[in-house]
Protein backbone atom coordinates (compact mmCIF):
# COMPACT_ATOMS: atom_id res chain seq x y z
CA UNK A 1 0.00 0.00 0.00
CA UNK A 2 1.09 3.51 -0.73
CA UNK A 3 3.18 5.04 2.04
CA UNK A 4 2.67 8.57 0.90
CA UNK A 5 3.15 12.15 1.77
CA UNK A 6 3.20 13.94 5.08
CA UNK A 7 0.28 13.72 7.47
CA UNK A 8 0.01 17.50 7.50
CA UNK A 9 -1.06 17.41 3.86
CA UNK A 10 -3.67 14.64 4.24
CA UNK A 11 -6.77 16.01 2.56
CA UNK A 12 -5.01 19.22 1.53
CA UNK A 13 -3.78 18.02 -1.85
CA UNK A 14 -3.84 14.84 -3.86
CA UNK A 15 -0.84 12.83 -4.90
CA UNK A 16 -0.34 15.05 -7.90
CA UNK A 17 -2.67 17.94 -7.27
CA UNK A 18 -5.89 19.20 -8.81
CA UNK A 19 -6.31 20.28 -12.38
CA UNK A 20 -6.03 23.98 -11.53
CA UNK A 21 -2.52 23.40 -10.19
CA UNK A 22 -1.55 21.43 -13.26
CA UNK A 23 -2.78 24.19 -15.56
CA UNK A 24 -0.45 26.68 -13.94
CA UNK A 25 2.59 24.44 -14.21
CA UNK A 26 4.84 23.86 -17.21
CA UNK A 27 3.74 21.16 -19.60
CA UNK A 28 5.93 18.26 -20.57
CA UNK A 29 7.66 18.41 -23.93
CA UNK A 30 8.75 14.83 -24.54
CA UNK A 31 6.98 11.51 -24.66
CA UNK A 32 7.73 8.85 -22.06
CA UNK A 33 7.09 6.23 -24.71
CA UNK A 34 9.61 7.31 -27.31
CA UNK A 35 11.62 10.06 -25.66
CA UNK A 36 13.10 12.91 -27.69
CA UNK A 37 15.75 13.16 -30.32
CA UNK A 38 17.20 16.23 -28.65
CA UNK A 39 20.49 16.09 -26.82
CA UNK A 40 20.24 15.90 -23.06
CA UNK A 41 21.91 18.93 -21.48
CA UNK A 42 24.75 18.39 -19.10
CA UNK A 43 26.46 15.25 -20.32
CA UNK A 44 29.79 14.25 -18.85
CA UNK A 45 31.56 17.18 -20.52
CA UNK A 46 29.48 20.04 -19.11
CA UNK A 47 26.78 21.38 -16.87
CA UNK A 48 23.13 21.81 -17.82
CA UNK A 49 22.07 25.23 -18.99
CA UNK A 50 20.82 27.49 -16.19
CA UNK A 51 17.13 27.08 -15.45
CA UNK A 52 14.80 29.58 -17.13
CA UNK A 53 12.34 30.49 -14.39
CA UNK A 54 8.95 31.90 -15.36
CA UNK A 55 6.11 33.19 -13.20
CA UNK A 56 3.38 30.67 -12.37
CA UNK A 57 0.77 32.01 -9.99
CA UNK A 58 2.63 33.06 -6.81
CA UNK A 59 5.64 30.90 -7.61
CA UNK A 60 8.29 30.37 -10.26
CA UNK A 61 8.40 27.38 -12.60
CA UNK A 62 11.00 25.85 -14.87
CA UNK A 63 11.73 22.69 -16.82
CA UNK A 64 14.85 20.60 -17.23
CA UNK A 65 15.52 17.88 -19.76
CA UNK A 66 17.37 14.88 -18.35
CA UNK A 67 18.49 11.63 -19.99
CA UNK A 68 16.11 8.70 -19.88
CA UNK A 69 19.22 6.55 -19.32
CA UNK A 70 21.99 8.32 -17.40
CA UNK A 71 24.48 5.86 -18.88
CA UNK A 72 23.60 7.33 -22.29
CA UNK A 73 23.61 11.08 -21.61
CA UNK A 74 23.29 11.92 -25.31
CA UNK A 75 20.28 9.66 -25.82
CA UNK A 76 16.55 10.21 -25.41
CA UNK A 77 15.36 12.66 -22.77
CA UNK A 78 12.41 13.26 -20.51
CA UNK A 79 11.32 16.55 -18.96
CA UNK A 80 11.35 17.37 -15.26
CA UNK A 81 9.06 20.09 -13.92
CA UNK A 82 10.27 22.33 -11.08
CA UNK A 83 8.69 24.93 -8.84
CA UNK A 84 10.49 27.50 -6.68
CA UNK A 85 9.34 29.54 -3.69
CA UNK A 86 12.10 32.18 -3.56
CA UNK A 87 13.59 33.15 -0.22
CA UNK A 88 11.65 36.08 1.22
CA UNK A 89 14.88 37.73 2.41
CA UNK A 90 17.16 37.23 -0.59
CA UNK A 91 19.92 39.30 1.01
CA UNK A 92 20.12 36.59 3.73
CA UNK A 93 19.77 33.66 1.32
CA UNK A 94 21.65 30.51 2.35
CA UNK A 95 20.76 28.34 -0.64
CA UNK A 96 18.07 25.96 -1.88
CA UNK A 97 16.13 23.32 0.01
CA UNK A 98 14.78 20.55 -2.21
CA UNK A 99 11.68 18.89 -0.73
CA UNK A 100 9.98 15.62 -1.57
CA UNK A 101 6.73 14.24 -0.06
CA UNK A 102 7.19 10.52 -0.70
CA UNK A 103 5.02 7.98 -2.42
CA UNK A 104 6.61 6.94 -4.70
CA UNK A 105 4.27 9.08 -6.76
CA UNK A 106 3.78 12.18 -4.62
CA UNK A 107 4.21 15.58 -6.26
CA UNK A 108 7.10 17.61 -4.88
CA UNK A 109 5.70 20.64 -6.69
CA UNK A 110 2.50 20.42 -4.65
CA UNK A 111 4.54 19.96 -1.48
CA UNK A 112 6.73 22.98 -2.20
CA UNK A 113 3.59 25.08 -2.63
CA UNK A 114 1.83 23.91 0.52
CA UNK A 115 4.46 22.86 3.07
CA UNK A 116 4.23 25.28 6.04
CA UNK A 117 7.95 25.53 6.67
CA UNK A 118 9.04 27.69 9.62
CA UNK A 119 9.69 31.34 8.76
CA UNK A 120 13.42 31.11 9.47
CA UNK A 121 13.68 28.69 6.56
CA UNK A 122 11.46 30.47 4.03
CA UNK A 123 13.33 33.73 4.69
CA UNK A 124 16.74 32.23 3.92
CA UNK A 125 16.13 29.39 1.48
CA UNK A 126 14.56 28.95 -1.91
CA UNK A 127 12.16 26.03 -1.54
CA UNK A 128 12.36 23.82 -4.61
CA UNK A 129 9.94 21.08 -5.60
CA UNK A 130 10.95 18.75 -8.43
CA UNK A 131 8.38 16.20 -9.53
CA UNK A 132 10.44 13.00 -9.99
CA UNK A 133 10.47 11.36 -13.40
CA UNK A 134 7.11 9.82 -14.20
CA UNK A 135 5.28 11.88 -11.54
CA UNK A 136 2.94 14.85 -11.72
CA UNK A 137 4.20 17.25 -14.39
CA UNK A 138 7.48 15.39 -15.09
CA UNK A 139 6.62 13.26 -18.13
CA UNK A 140 3.96 11.42 -16.11
CA UNK A 141 2.89 7.84 -16.54
CA UNK A 142 -0.73 7.16 -17.42
CA UNK A 143 -1.71 3.50 -17.12
CA UNK A 144 -4.44 3.64 -14.47
CA UNK A 145 -7.42 2.48 -16.51
CA UNK A 146 -7.91 -0.48 -14.15
CA UNK A 147 -6.94 1.26 -10.90
CA UNK A 148 -10.36 1.41 -9.24
CA UNK A 149 -11.28 -2.11 -10.30
CA UNK A 150 -7.95 -3.34 -8.93
CA UNK A 151 -8.42 -1.72 -5.52
CA UNK A 152 -12.10 -2.64 -5.29
CA UNK A 153 -11.11 -6.31 -5.64
CA UNK A 154 -11.07 -8.51 -2.55
CA UNK A 155 -7.48 -8.34 -1.20
CA UNK A 156 -7.86 -11.39 1.08
CA UNK A 157 -7.81 -14.85 -0.44
CA UNK A 158 -10.50 -17.19 0.83
CA UNK A 159 -10.23 -19.61 -2.12
CA UNK A 160 -8.70 -20.15 -5.54
CA UNK A 161 -11.40 -18.06 -7.17
CA UNK A 162 -10.38 -15.02 -5.09
CA UNK A 163 -6.76 -15.54 -6.05
CA UNK A 164 -7.58 -15.93 -9.75
CA UNK A 165 -9.70 -12.77 -9.77
CA UNK A 166 -7.02 -10.78 -7.94
CA UNK A 167 -4.33 -11.93 -10.36
CA UNK A 168 -6.50 -11.23 -13.40
CA UNK A 169 -7.10 -7.58 -12.55
CA UNK A 170 -3.47 -7.15 -11.44
CA UNK A 171 -2.30 -8.50 -14.80
CA UNK A 172 -4.52 -5.98 -16.60
CA UNK A 173 -2.98 -3.12 -14.64
CA UNK A 174 0.60 -4.30 -15.15
CA UNK A 175 -0.04 -5.13 -18.79
CA UNK A 176 -1.25 -1.62 -19.58
CA UNK A 177 1.86 -0.09 -17.99
CA UNK A 178 4.15 -2.54 -19.76
CA UNK A 179 2.56 -1.91 -23.16
CA UNK A 180 2.78 1.87 -22.90
CA UNK A 181 6.13 2.29 -21.16
CA UNK A 182 8.23 -0.84 -21.60
CA UNK A 183 11.38 1.09 -22.60
CA UNK A 184 10.98 3.68 -19.84
CA UNK A 185 10.16 1.36 -16.92
CA UNK A 186 13.78 0.20 -16.37
CA UNK A 187 14.79 3.84 -15.81
CA UNK A 188 12.30 4.94 -13.14
CA UNK A 189 14.16 3.69 -10.07
CA UNK A 190 15.47 5.84 -7.26
CA UNK A 191 19.07 5.78 -8.48
CA UNK A 192 17.90 7.51 -11.66
CA UNK A 193 15.87 10.00 -9.61
CA UNK A 194 18.91 10.81 -7.44
CA UNK A 195 21.00 11.42 -10.55
CA UNK A 196 18.25 13.73 -11.83
CA UNK A 197 18.47 15.69 -8.59
CA UNK A 198 22.16 16.31 -9.13
CA UNK A 199 21.45 17.63 -12.60
CA UNK A 200 18.94 19.94 -10.92
CA UNK A 201 21.64 21.08 -8.49
CA UNK A 202 23.97 21.83 -11.36
CA UNK A 203 21.25 23.69 -13.27
CA UNK A 204 20.60 25.77 -10.14
CA UNK A 205 24.27 26.69 -10.12
CA UNK A 206 24.75 25.51 -6.51
CA UNK A 207 27.77 23.63 -5.21
CA UNK A 208 25.61 21.81 -2.64
CA UNK A 209 21.96 21.26 -1.81
CA UNK A 210 19.92 20.88 1.33
CA UNK A 211 17.30 18.12 1.27
CA UNK A 212 14.10 17.52 3.23
CA UNK A 213 12.56 14.20 2.27
CA UNK A 214 9.52 12.49 3.74
CA UNK A 215 8.70 8.77 3.45
CA UNK A 216 9.90 7.61 0.00
CA UNK A 217 11.69 10.97 -0.18
CA UNK A 218 14.06 9.47 2.38
CA UNK A 219 15.04 6.81 -0.18
CA UNK A 220 15.87 9.53 -2.71
CA UNK A 221 17.90 11.34 -0.06
CA UNK A 222 19.85 8.22 0.89
CA UNK A 223 20.69 7.45 -2.73
CA UNK A 224 21.71 11.05 -3.40
CA UNK A 225 23.99 10.96 -0.33
CA UNK A 226 25.49 7.66 -1.50
CA UNK A 227 26.18 8.88 -5.03
CA UNK A 228 27.07 12.52 -4.33
CA UNK A 229 28.25 12.74 -0.70
CA UNK A 230 30.20 15.98 -1.08
CA UNK A 231 27.20 17.72 -2.67
CA UNK A 232 25.09 17.41 0.50
CA UNK A 233 25.09 20.57 2.58
CA UNK A 234 22.40 19.30 4.95
CA UNK A 235 19.85 16.48 4.79
CA UNK A 236 16.74 15.72 6.85
CA UNK A 237 14.92 12.43 6.27
CA UNK A 238 11.61 11.92 8.09
CA UNK A 239 9.54 8.71 8.07
CA UNK A 240 12.47 6.62 6.96
CA UNK A 241 12.56 3.77 4.46
CA UNK A 242 15.16 1.08 5.18
CA UNK A 243 16.45 0.48 1.67
CA UNK A 244 18.41 -2.64 2.71
CA UNK A 245 15.25 -4.72 3.17
CA UNK A 246 13.73 -7.02 0.60
CA UNK A 247 10.28 -6.07 -0.59
CA UNK A 248 8.58 -8.72 1.54
CA UNK A 249 10.59 -7.78 4.64
CA UNK A 250 9.48 -4.17 4.25
CA UNK A 251 5.86 -5.23 3.64
CA UNK A 252 5.83 -7.33 6.82
CA UNK A 253 7.19 -4.41 8.86
CA UNK A 254 4.70 -2.05 7.27
CA UNK A 255 1.84 -4.37 8.20
CA UNK A 256 3.06 -4.24 11.78
CA UNK A 257 3.16 -0.46 11.61
CA UNK A 258 -0.40 -0.16 10.34
CA UNK A 259 -1.58 -2.71 12.89
CA UNK A 260 0.06 -0.70 15.66
CA UNK A 261 -1.58 2.48 14.42
CA UNK A 262 -4.94 0.70 14.34
CA UNK A 263 -4.39 -0.42 17.95
CA UNK A 264 -3.69 3.21 18.89
CA UNK A 265 -6.95 4.29 17.22
CA UNK A 266 -8.87 1.55 19.04
CA UNK A 267 -7.37 2.48 22.40
CA UNK A 268 -8.12 6.18 21.92
CA UNK A 269 -11.65 5.45 20.73
CA UNK A 270 -12.43 3.17 23.66
CA UNK A 271 -10.85 5.51 26.20
CA UNK A 272 -12.26 8.85 25.09
CA UNK A 273 -15.30 7.82 23.07
CA UNK A 274 -15.66 8.23 19.34
CA UNK A 275 -19.38 7.79 18.70
CA UNK A 276 -19.43 4.01 18.31
CA UNK A 277 -21.97 1.99 20.30
CA UNK A 278 -19.51 -0.88 20.86
CA UNK A 279 -15.76 -1.33 21.37
CA UNK A 280 -13.85 -0.06 18.36
CA UNK A 281 -12.03 -3.35 17.76
CA UNK A 282 -15.33 -5.21 17.65
CA UNK A 283 -16.73 -2.62 15.23
CA UNK A 284 -13.76 -3.07 12.88
CA UNK A 285 -13.99 -6.85 12.99
CA UNK A 286 -17.72 -6.77 12.33
CA UNK A 287 -17.35 -4.46 9.33
CA UNK A 288 -14.52 -6.55 7.85
CA UNK A 289 -16.57 -9.72 8.26
CA UNK A 290 -19.65 -8.09 6.75
CA UNK A 291 -17.91 -6.86 3.59
CA UNK A 292 -16.53 -10.36 3.00
CA UNK A 293 -20.09 -11.70 2.92
CA UNK A 294 -21.64 -8.89 0.89
CA UNK A 295 -20.69 -5.27 0.04
CA UNK A 296 -22.24 -2.63 2.29
CA UNK A 297 -24.73 -0.62 0.19
CA UNK A 298 -24.08 2.94 -0.86
CA UNK A 299 -26.35 5.93 -0.43
CA UNK A 300 -24.55 8.82 -2.14
CA UNK A 301 -21.30 7.13 -3.16
CA UNK A 302 -20.88 5.74 -6.67
CA UNK A 303 -20.31 2.17 -5.48
CA UNK A 304 -20.86 -0.02 -2.42
CA UNK A 305 -18.11 -0.76 0.10
CA UNK A 306 -16.63 -4.17 -0.55
CA UNK A 307 -13.56 -5.72 1.07
CA UNK A 308 -11.10 -3.75 -1.07
CA UNK A 309 -12.76 -0.46 -0.15
CA UNK A 310 -12.81 -1.38 3.55
CA UNK A 311 -9.08 -2.25 3.54
CA UNK A 312 -8.14 1.07 1.96
CA UNK A 313 -10.49 3.00 4.25
CA UNK A 314 -8.84 1.57 7.36
CA UNK A 315 -5.35 2.27 5.97
CA UNK A 316 -6.32 5.87 5.27
CA UNK A 317 -8.09 6.34 8.59
CA UNK A 318 -5.10 5.34 10.72
CA UNK A 319 -2.51 7.28 8.73
CA UNK A 320 -2.74 10.22 11.13
CA UNK A 321 -4.71 10.96 14.33
CA UNK A 322 -6.48 13.83 12.58
CA UNK A 323 -8.31 11.17 10.51
CA UNK A 324 -9.41 8.98 13.42
CA UNK A 325 -12.77 10.70 13.87
CA UNK A 326 -13.53 10.25 10.17
CA UNK A 327 -12.74 6.55 10.43
CA UNK A 328 -14.99 6.20 13.47
CA UNK A 329 -17.88 7.88 11.62
CA UNK A 330 -17.35 5.63 8.60
CA UNK A 331 -17.43 2.53 10.79
CA UNK A 332 -20.58 3.75 12.52
CA UNK A 333 -22.26 4.37 9.16
CA UNK A 334 -21.17 0.97 7.87
CA UNK A 335 -22.66 -0.78 10.90
CA UNK A 336 -25.92 1.01 10.08
CA UNK A 337 -25.82 -0.29 6.49
CA UNK A 338 -24.30 2.75 4.76
CA UNK A 339 -20.93 2.29 3.05
CA UNK A 340 -20.49 5.92 1.97
CA UNK A 341 -17.96 6.84 4.65
CA UNK A 342 -15.75 3.88 3.80
CA UNK A 343 -15.85 4.76 0.10
CA UNK A 344 -14.90 8.36 0.89
CA UNK A 345 -11.86 7.27 2.90
CA UNK A 346 -10.80 4.80 0.21
CA UNK A 347 -11.09 7.47 -2.47
CA UNK A 348 -8.97 9.82 -0.35
CA UNK A 349 -6.32 7.12 -0.04
CA UNK A 350 -6.18 6.81 -3.83
CA UNK A 351 -6.32 10.60 -4.31
CA UNK A 352 -9.49 10.41 -6.37
CA UNK A 353 -10.42 13.75 -7.94
CA UNK A 354 -13.84 15.40 -7.88
CA UNK A 355 -14.57 14.30 -11.44
CA UNK A 356 -14.12 10.66 -10.47
CA UNK A 357 -10.72 10.25 -12.10
CA UNK A 358 -7.44 9.40 -10.43
CA UNK A 359 -4.19 11.36 -10.70
CA UNK A 360 -0.99 9.63 -11.66
CA UNK A 361 1.07 8.25 -8.83
CA UNK A 362 0.07 4.65 -8.26
CA UNK A 363 1.69 3.58 -11.51
CA UNK A 364 4.91 5.18 -10.26
CA UNK A 365 4.47 3.55 -6.87
CA UNK A 366 4.83 0.14 -8.48
CA UNK A 367 7.24 1.27 -11.19
CA UNK A 368 9.66 2.42 -8.47
CA UNK A 369 8.82 0.01 -5.65
CA UNK A 370 9.10 -3.06 -7.86
CA UNK A 371 12.54 -1.88 -9.04
CA UNK A 372 14.06 -0.68 -5.78
CA UNK A 373 13.82 -3.92 -3.78
CA UNK A 374 14.13 -7.65 -4.41
CA UNK A 375 10.78 -9.39 -5.03
CA UNK A 376 9.81 -12.98 -5.89
CA UNK A 377 9.40 -13.56 -9.60
CA UNK A 378 6.23 -15.59 -8.97
CA UNK A 379 3.03 -14.47 -7.17
CA UNK A 380 2.77 -17.65 -5.07
CA UNK A 381 5.41 -16.70 -2.45
CA UNK A 382 3.76 -13.30 -2.01
CA UNK A 383 0.33 -14.87 -1.45
CA UNK A 384 1.93 -17.29 1.03
CA UNK A 385 3.69 -14.48 2.89
CA UNK A 386 0.44 -12.51 2.99
CA UNK A 387 -1.33 -15.41 4.74
CA UNK A 388 1.52 -15.65 7.24
CA UNK A 389 1.54 -11.92 7.94
CA UNK A 390 -2.25 -12.06 8.20
CA UNK A 391 -1.91 -14.54 11.05
CA UNK A 392 0.17 -11.97 12.96
CA UNK A 393 -1.87 -8.92 11.90
CA UNK A 394 -5.33 -10.26 11.01
CA UNK A 395 -7.03 -6.93 10.34
CA UNK A 396 -4.51 -5.42 7.92
CA UNK A 397 -1.70 -7.87 7.18
CA UNK A 398 -2.95 -10.02 4.33
CA UNK A 399 -4.45 -7.19 2.29
CA UNK A 400 -1.34 -5.04 2.64
CA UNK A 401 1.12 -7.73 1.55
CA UNK A 402 -1.08 -8.93 -1.31
CA UNK A 403 -0.90 -5.42 -2.79
CA UNK A 404 2.65 -6.27 -3.83
CA UNK A 405 1.61 -9.20 -6.04
CA UNK A 406 1.93 -6.60 -8.79
CA UNK A 407 5.73 -6.68 -8.30
CA UNK A 408 5.89 -10.40 -9.15
CA UNK A 409 4.14 -9.54 -12.42
CA UNK A 410 6.15 -6.40 -13.19
CA UNK A 411 7.96 -6.57 -16.56
CA UNK A 412 11.26 -5.05 -15.36
CA UNK A 413 13.55 -7.10 -13.08
CA UNK A 414 14.35 -5.59 -9.67
CA UNK A 415 17.35 -3.30 -9.23
CA UNK A 416 17.79 -3.37 -5.41
CA UNK A 417 19.22 -0.21 -3.89
CA UNK A 418 22.64 -0.12 -2.29
CA UNK A 419 23.07 1.36 1.21
CA UNK A 420 25.31 4.27 2.08
CA UNK A 421 28.68 2.59 2.70
CA UNK A 422 30.24 2.68 6.14
CA UNK A 423 33.48 4.11 4.73
CA UNK A 424 31.88 6.96 2.78
CA UNK A 425 33.88 10.18 2.82
CA UNK A 426 32.81 13.82 2.68
CA UNK A 427 29.18 13.31 3.72
CA UNK A 428 27.65 15.92 6.03
CA UNK A 429 25.78 14.68 9.14
CA UNK A 430 22.28 13.51 8.20
CA UNK A 431 19.36 14.12 10.56
CA UNK A 432 17.00 11.14 10.75
CA UNK A 433 13.51 11.60 12.24
CA UNK A 434 11.50 8.52 13.20
CA UNK A 435 8.09 8.44 14.91
CA UNK A 436 7.29 5.72 17.44
CA UNK A 437 3.75 5.23 16.13
CA UNK A 438 4.38 5.67 12.41
CA UNK A 439 2.07 3.28 10.52
CA UNK A 440 3.81 3.37 7.15
CA UNK A 441 7.52 3.52 7.94
CA UNK A 442 7.95 1.88 11.35
CA UNK A 443 10.12 3.53 14.00
CA UNK A 444 12.67 0.70 13.93
CA UNK A 445 13.44 1.43 10.26
CA UNK A 446 14.60 4.92 11.18
CA UNK A 447 16.70 3.56 14.03
CA UNK A 448 18.44 1.07 11.73
CA UNK A 449 19.12 3.65 9.04
CA UNK A 450 20.48 6.20 11.54
CA UNK A 451 22.81 3.58 12.99
CA UNK A 452 24.07 2.57 9.54
CA UNK A 453 24.95 6.03 8.17
CA UNK A 454 28.27 7.45 9.38
CA UNK A 455 27.70 10.63 11.38
CA UNK A 456 23.89 10.47 11.26
CA UNK A 457 21.83 11.67 14.23
CA UNK A 458 18.44 10.22 15.19
CA UNK A 459 15.57 12.35 16.51
CA UNK A 460 12.83 10.23 18.06
CA UNK A 461 9.32 11.63 17.82
CA UNK A 462 7.09 10.06 20.45
CA UNK A 463 3.64 10.03 18.91
CA UNK A 464 1.37 8.74 16.18
CA UNK A 465 1.24 9.47 12.47
CA UNK A 466 3.43 9.29 9.39
CA UNK A 467 6.15 12.01 9.53
CA UNK A 468 6.28 15.09 11.75
CA UNK A 469 8.63 17.91 10.64
CA UNK A 470 6.93 21.25 9.85
CA UNK A 471 3.72 20.20 11.54
CA UNK A 472 4.01 22.54 14.51
CA UNK A 473 5.82 20.34 17.04
CA UNK A 474 8.31 22.81 18.46
CA UNK A 475 10.87 20.31 19.74
CA UNK A 476 11.19 18.81 16.27
CA UNK A 477 10.97 22.02 14.27
CA UNK A 478 13.47 23.99 16.37
CA UNK A 479 16.09 21.23 16.13
CA UNK A 480 15.66 20.83 12.38
CA UNK A 481 15.62 24.56 11.63
CA UNK A 482 18.79 25.15 13.68
CA UNK A 483 20.42 22.36 11.69
CA UNK A 484 19.29 23.56 8.27
CA UNK A 485 20.10 27.23 8.89
CA UNK A 486 23.23 27.06 11.04
CA UNK A 487 24.33 23.42 10.52
CA UNK A 488 23.99 22.87 14.27
CA UNK A 489 23.59 19.10 14.56
CA UNK A 490 20.91 18.06 17.10
CA UNK A 491 22.17 16.37 20.27
CA UNK A 492 22.45 12.61 20.12
CA UNK A 493 19.45 10.81 21.59
CA UNK A 494 17.04 13.73 21.23
CA UNK A 495 13.46 12.62 21.98
CA UNK A 496 10.43 14.83 21.43
CA UNK A 497 7.20 13.92 23.22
Amino acid sequence: MLAAVTALLVGACSASGGSDAADRSPSTTTSPRSGSSSTAPGGPSGDPAPLAWTSCDRFQCAELEVPVDHDQPDGDTITLALLRRPATKPDQRVGAILVNPGGPGGSAIDLAKALPLPKRLTERFDVIGVDPRGVGRSTPLDCRTHLQEMYDADPTMEDDADRAAYLAISEKFVGECATKYRTLLPHLGTVDVAKDMDLVRRALGDDQISWVGYSYGTSIGQQYARLFPTRVRAMVIDGVVDTTQTGLEAARDQAGGFDGALDAFIADCDRDGCGLDRPAGAAIDEVLAEVEDEPIPRRRADRPAGPGVAALAIAQGVRAPILWSQLARALDQALAGNGDGLVKLADAYLGRLDDGTYPNGFEVYFAVGCLDAAWPADPAPIFDEALDVGDDHPRVGESLVNDYVRCALWPTPPQPLEPIPADIEGLAPIVVISTTGDPATPYESGVRVAESIPGAVLITNEGEGHTIFAQGKRCIDDAVVDYLVDLTVPPAGLRCS
